[in-house]
């Protein structure tokens, strides 16, 4: 049984001052008040053009982001790789309009794939569909509404890139991870995912989409694509997580005057979060998953069902994964008793990525059971190395 406990090996990359500026972030971020200044001022500094970047930069930049560059990462990545945590290169860049920049966008998800290929410590690239696709077009198609002529142009050269994107990972056997994102522009980039997989999972599991269990209709669809899977002779790959936008999402649809589409309450996300994790366990021949979640009782449940389906712990086709300054306590424990992590590792410039910390400090605002055991067990580390001291 893994020790989630083990706060030693849960912080062995972490110097004491490192532990005590993370524990000061957690603290900030545990406040609503805090996070909603936070964000505001932030917002308007870099609108003014005002120096804040250094703040930035030292403070949740530094605890959630791996650099500004793929070479600014490499430290972070070996330092993982020697306590047998993989990372996936994550180029977060959120709400991109201009076609120069959904190429740059799609350049640099290429270039984390030549770099996943040099480095054995890379295995999967990751990217938001919204990174190379403009929002309003999404939005469109997920509507149904007629394309237009440039608009059907437009949409061409987006599946360019995700074509361009998944083939490269394919033939560099990197495997290709697409995001989940608002459920207002989520359809069509289930359908790219579906397509990839058809096209790309043939022989083995290559392409992953994301599902968002916070949504009441996501365990029906997992087993809808299973279905189509088996039906077409393909394998399929998916990322369980719990979800990013549930608030946006909730407000949208009361202002809006459509049902939500968010489960009732917190149990009824965590019920589907576990029923989804047992399907692809029972149907782990032609089932891949990445368990993205920061719950310890879903990290165990996992565990045992790998067991009770006789399940390896390495098997290449189940890895769990964390986000990057978050949850070291199961990332390291799991990855010393022999199983398959990878920490979410972003990077990109700061301003660009600024949105992507906003969501951090607000996800850890509202997940306030989550945020008190991240100080519990810093605390405990810094007492333990006191004493031993």
């Amino acid at each position: 049984m893994v020790n989630f406990e083990d706060t030693k090996t849960a912080f062995v990359t972490k110097s004491d001052n490192q532990l005590k500026k993370a524990y000061w972030l957690f603290k900030l971020v545990a406040s609503q008040k805090l996070v909603s200044f936070g964000k505001w001022s932030s917002e308007l500094a870099l609108k003014l053009g005002l120096p804040i970047k250094g703040i930035v930069k030292k403070t949740v930049y530094d605890q959630f982001v791996g650099g500004e560059t793929i070479e600014e990462c490499s430290k972070t990545i070996d330092a993982l790789q020697q306590h047998g945590v993989y990372s996936i290169l994550d180029y977060s860049v959120e709400g991109s309009e201009t076609e120069e920049d959904f190429e740059d966008c799609t350049q640099k998800i290429l270039e984390t794939i030549q770099f996943g290929k040099a480095h054995g410590a890379v295995s999967f690239a990751v990217f938001k569909v919204t990174g190379m696709a403009r929002f309003g077009l999404l939005e469109k198609i997920n509507a149904g509404d007629t394309l237009s002529t440039d608009e059907k142009i437009e949409l061409a050269k987006v599946k360019d890139r995700i074509m361009r994107i998944c083939r490269e990972g394919v033939e560099n056997n990197i495997c290709v991870l697409l995001d989940a994102e608002e459920t207002w522009i989520q359809q069509p980039i289930d359908d790219f995912a579906l397509e990839m997989m058809r096209m790309f999972n043939k022989e083995k599991c290559m392409i992953y989409n994301t599902l968002q269990l916070y949504r009441w209709d996501r365990l029906d669809y997992l087993k809808d694509l299973m279905a189509t899977a088996k039906e077409e002779n393909f394998y399929c790959g998916v990322k369980l997580v719990r979800g990013a936008y549930m608030e946006k999402e909730r407000e949208r649809a009361a202002e809006m005057g459509y049902p939500s589409p968010i489960q009732p309450d917190k149990e009824s996300t965590d019920r589907d979060y576990d029923l989804a994790v047992e399907f692809c366990m029972k149907n782990h021949k032609i089932m891949s998953l990445v368990a993205g979640s920061h719950n310890e009782e879903s990290a165990k449940q996992l565990t045992e069902l790998m067991e009770k389906y006789g399940i390896a712990k390495n098997n290449p086709h189940i890895w769990f994964s964390q986000l990057y300054g978050m949850s070291d306590h199961l990332s390291f424990n799991l990855a010393k008793e022999g199983y398959n992590v990878m920490k979410y590792l972003p990077f990109g410039p700061i301003e660009k990525t600024l949105p992507y910390l906003i969501r951090r400090a607000e996800e850890n605002t509202s997940a306030k059971g989550q945020t008190n055991r991240e100080l519990v067990l810093i605390e405990q580390e810094l007492k333990r190395r006191k004493i031993s001291n």
